[in-house]
C-alpha cells in the first residue's frame, strides 16, 4: 500500500477529540504555522501568504472574537480561503492591466515595465531541507483543482471533520466529500512512485 496515501489514510480517522483552545490568542498561536503552509501552497509566494494569514486573524478576531471556541476553526479556515481566493483575482486582473500596460510607454517615451507572475517554482526552503517526499507531496498537491485542494487540506491535513470543512469551504457535506475522494485518487496516481 502507497505510505503517503495510508498517512493520509490514518490522519482521517484521527479527528475526534481535540482540544477545544483556551483563548483567542491560544488558538491563533496554535493556527499560525499550518495557516501559512496552506496559503502558500494555494498562492506559491511568501510575502502574500503571510498577509492572508494576518488579514484572516485580525478578521476572526474583529468580527468573531464572541463566538464559542468550538466554531473558531471552521470559521477561521472558511476567513483564510476566502482570502486566498481574493488575493489569485486581484493576481489575475493585476496581470491583464498590466498585460494591456507592457510593452508600452508613458508620456516621455520611456519603456513601462513589465509585470511578471510570482515564480511558482520549487520553494528554496524545500530545496534547503531537500526532502524530495514534500516537494512531490506539495507538487501533487497544487496540481489538483482549487475545491479539491481545500478539501484535502481542510480534512487531511487540519484535520477538520467533514461538517466543519463543509463550513469553511461554503458548500454541502456531500460536496465535500466527493472533492475529498476525487483529490485522494488523484493524489495516489500521481504519488505512485513512493509506493
Amino acid at each position: 500500500m502507497n505510505s503517503v496515501s495510508a498517512v493520509f489514510e490514518s490522519d482521517l480517522l484521527v479527528q475526534e477529540g481535540r482540544a477545544v483552545p483556551a483563548s483567542l490568542d491560544a488558538f491563533l498561536a496554535s493556527m499560525e504555522r499550518r495557516a501559512f503552509r496552506m496559503a502558500e501552497l494555494h498562492l506559491g509566494h511568501r510575502e502574500d501568504a503571510l498577509d492572508a494569514v494576518q488579514d484572516a486573524m485580525l478578521r476572526l478576531v474583529k468580527h468573531y472574537r464572541d463566538k464559542p471556541a468550538e466554531e473558531w476553526t471552521p470559521l477561521f479556515w472558511g476567513i483564510l480561503r476566502r482570502r486566498i481566493v481574493d488575493i489569485q483575482r486581484r493576481r489575475k486582473v493585476r496581470s491583464i492591466v498590466v498585460g494591456w500596460l507592457g510593452g508600452g510607454h508613458d508620456d516621455d517615451g520611456d519603456e513601462l515595465p513589465v509585470w511578471e507572475p510570482a515564480d511558482t517554482g520549487p520553494d528554496p526552503l524545500e530545496k534547503l531541507h531537500g526532502e524530495q517526499s514534500f516537494a512531490d507531496m506539495a507538487a501533487a498537491v497544487k496540481k489538483l483543482p482549487q475545491r479539491q485542494r481545500e478539501a484535502f487540506m481542510l480534512r487531511v491535513l487540519e484535520g477538520l471533520d467533514v461538517a466543519e470543512t463543509a463550513q469553511a469551504m461554503g458548500c454541502s457535506e456531500g460536496s465535500v466529500k466527493t472533492h475529498l475522494s476525487r483529490a485522494m485518487q488523484h493524489l495516489r496516481e500521481e504519488l505512485e512512485e513512493w509506493r
